[in-house]
């Protein structure tokens, strides 16, 4: 018997498959943060493959929906955006001051070297040409806000960690997006231009000056009338308490919207607009107790991770791009691309103070939404020559093994991390579990407190966190 009534149409299974997963993770949403130490991206990601075009083909937006990759771009600018402004809000008042010397560390050297590292193991295992090799390696350079964000707030495993090391994750991930893109810039003008002294020289002028010098002036002057603006109504009662709930998200998708209009480099924007607005810390003091900001980036995140489960191109990974070369690509990246230059740069870092610490901050740098955004970035300057692309990827161009070789070697290291940053929680956890004699182990498994091995206190060494703890049992 026929059912006229009933519609199963692509877009009402799509809001059932988005809205049942939230309304899950919201049920066990303590179960799965606080007592497993996950995040929701990894989850995410397998909703969409489950659900995407090799799984269930419930979620297909290439293929059924024709969805084209300027929606790809636009949604990775916007919650890469998003989350660069929010990372400015959450820092501490005026941390960039106090702490540019830890910042400049991990901007300058330790991005350099990652993306030469990403380069070289992409150009020897793939077999590549060193041009399209440092394009997917400025691709996967940048660590991102939305997955650094996704472990290291608001849960208990992140309370494990010094605020300091956090603080410190947060404004790498939210800066280097943005910082990333002098890098793709001087690959991809270095495949475009006519001559070298032109390409250095639009790359000087275009992308230095203009994107990212003239993007953070922009960014903070942003910042600081909207800062002002804010403070004036508010002291005057002209705005409600339901205003201050979305200002913040509404600033950050204003100030996405000047870096694109203008050509900026909109992380940049919008990560020295939240660092400005919040200067002085008094909006992050005045709504303190607003959960809005997470609500937010838990829906937005978790659409972004579904959709992208959806749209992994499997069926290019033959050939140059192997599964056992991408295995192997991936494994080499994530143990290189940060960590030698974190543990050279430690003793230069005066927010890493033990190697421990180091290790963890070597580790922690996960790829994600902004790598998926820079790759799209990447194809466009090369289809079109500029940041449009084309609906699809051209199949005859000048530089066809680039447009062949950027989306999906960077869309594989992108699953990788998210697996594997987003379990390493929990696998710290329970090594941390097992590691104590039975009786220091908590009750439940991975629900210790105390500060992971080796990280060392605010204002001294691990020991003094011992000493510290003791101190206070006496008491």
């Amino acid at each position: 018997m026929a059912w006229p009534q009933i519609e199963p149409s692509t877009p009402h299974l799509e809001f059932l498959l988005l809205s049942f997963f939230l309304i899950l993770y919201a049920l066990f949403s303590d179960l799965i943060r606080n007592r497993l130490h996950l995040s929701e991206p990894p989850l995410a990601t397998f909703t969409g493959i489950a659900f995407g075009p090799y799984g269930a083909t419930v979620l297909d937006p290439v293929d059924r929906w024709g969805w084209e990759d300027n929606i790809t771009q636009e949604l990775a600018r916007v919650i890469t955006g998003v989350q660069c402004f929010a990372v400015g809000i959450d820092l501490p008042a005026a941390y960039v001051k106090r702490h540019w010397k830890s910042i400049g560390l991990l901007l300058g050297p330790n991005m350099i070297a990652g993306w030469m590292i990403s380069a070289t193991i992409v150009y020897y295992i793939l077999n590549t040409t060193w041009l399209t090799a440092l394009i997917v390696g400025a691709c996967l350079t940048p660590t991102d806000p939305v997955l650094s964000a996704s472990v290291i707030a608001e849960a208990k495993f992140s309370q494990r960690i010094p605020k300091r090391v956090r603080h410190l994750l947060a404004a790498e991930s939210g800066c280097n997006d943005g910082s990333s893109f002098p890098l793709l810039y001087a690959a991809l003008y270095a495949v475009m231009s006519n001559s070298a002294a032109h390409g250095v020289r639009i790359w000087l002028t275009d992308v230095l000056l203009w994107q990212c010098l003239a993007g953070i002036v922009i960014g903070i002057a942003v910042g600081l009338v909207a800062n002002k603006t804010l403070r004036f109504s508010e002291s005057r009662g002209y705005v409600q308490e339901s205003t201050l709930f979305v200002f913040y998200f509404l600033l950050a998708v204003f100030c996405i919207g000047v870096g694109s209009t203008l050509g900026l480099d909109d992380f940049l924007v919008c990560f020295s607009a939240g660092a400005a607005f919040c200067w002085d810390g008094w909006f992050s003091e005045r709504t303190a107790n607003m959960k809005l900001p997470s609500i937010l980036d838990l829906m937005l995140n978790s659409t972004m991770f579904v959709y992208f489960g959806s749209i992994i191109p499997w069926d290019q990974y033959t050939g140059n791009l192997a599964s056992w070369k991408m295995i192997l690509c991936v494994v080499l990246i994530l143990l290189l691309r940060r960590l030698p230059a974190i543990l050279t740069l430690k003793r230069f870092n005066p927010d890493i103070r033990t190697y421990h610490e180091a290790l963890f901050i070597g580790h922690f740098g996960p790829i994600g939404v902004g790598a998926l955004f820079l790759a799209i970035e990447s194809r466009a300057r090369l289809e079109t020559g500029t940041s449009e692309p084309l609906p699809h990827p051209p199949k005859h161009s000048p530089h066809q093994e680039a447009l062949d070789t950027v989306w999906p070697v960077v869309c594989f290291v992108v699953l990788a991390s998210i697996m594997v940053h987003g379990f390493s929680p929990f696998v710290m956890s329970v090594v941390g579990h097992f590691s104590r004699h039975p009786k220091e182990r908590a009750p439940l498994l991975g629900a210790e407190e105390e500060r992971l091995y080796g990280m060392a206190t605010e204002n001294g060494s691990a020991e003094a966190l011992v000493e510290e703890q003791s101190g206070e049992e006496e008491l």
